[in-house]
């Protein structure tokens, strides 16, 4: 299935419907949007688990996997950078089903595949600023929450998705690395 629609490239601003979807993760979820309207510019830590679950991944796999979500698939839910890693929200219950479904695609088995966090009940995460404005930790907004009910890929979306950014970020050559000092023949002209 093709798709036209892109994966957004500038920051998103996290909207007031987004922010309360959000809060919800958490016990007390007033207090928590009291605490974003008082510090718009903060990052807040939110419980995961009972709203949505966090994949990690490096920020170029990550990167990756968000385009083909977007290219060839359903597109994405929220999606965060946070010190050098993408932040892919999910459905509740991927950080426990993912793992087991990349190890049975034998996912990771070589060593240019990076290694997925994936973070649920029990665990929480840095969300990004309210506010647009960049922080000097690289800590943003790719893809901002806008309602409160937003659509969440699940653990076979994002499998999908990381298997295909892994087939395509490997180069499968039939030549071997070339010698610097090795003599080379162009044989494809015999007489």
């Amino acid at each position: 299935m093709s798709s036209t629609r892109n994966a957004p490239s500038s920051p998103a601003s996290l909207t007031a419907d987004g922010a309360a979807w959000l809060a919800s993760a958490e016990p007390y979820p007033r207090s928590t949007r009291a605490l974003w309207d008082e510090h718009p510019e903060a990052p807040v830590v939110l419980a995961c688990g009972s709203v949505f679950d966090i994949v990690s991944a490096p920020a170029i796999f990550g990167r990756r996997m968000v385009d083909q979500l977007w290219e060839e698939g359903p597109g994405s839910g929220p999606v965060a950078m946070f010190r050098g890693r993408m932040l892919l929200f999910a459905v509740p219950g991927t950080a426990q089903r993912l793992p087991s479904l990349l190890r049975w695609e034998e996912f990771g088995r070589a060593g240019d595949v990076p290694p997925l966090l994936c973070h649920g009940t029990g665990d929480a995460v840095t969300v990004p600023a309210r506010s647009d404005t960049a922080v000097p930790s690289g800590t943003r907004w790719l893809v901002a929450p806008d309602t409160r009910n937003p659509w969440l890929p699940g653990p076979e979306v994002l499998l999908w998705a990381a298997v295909r950014a892994a087939r395509a970020a490997v180069r499968i050559s039939i030549f071997p690395h070339a010698d610097q000092d090795a003599k080379v023949y162009d044989v494809s002209r015999r007489r």
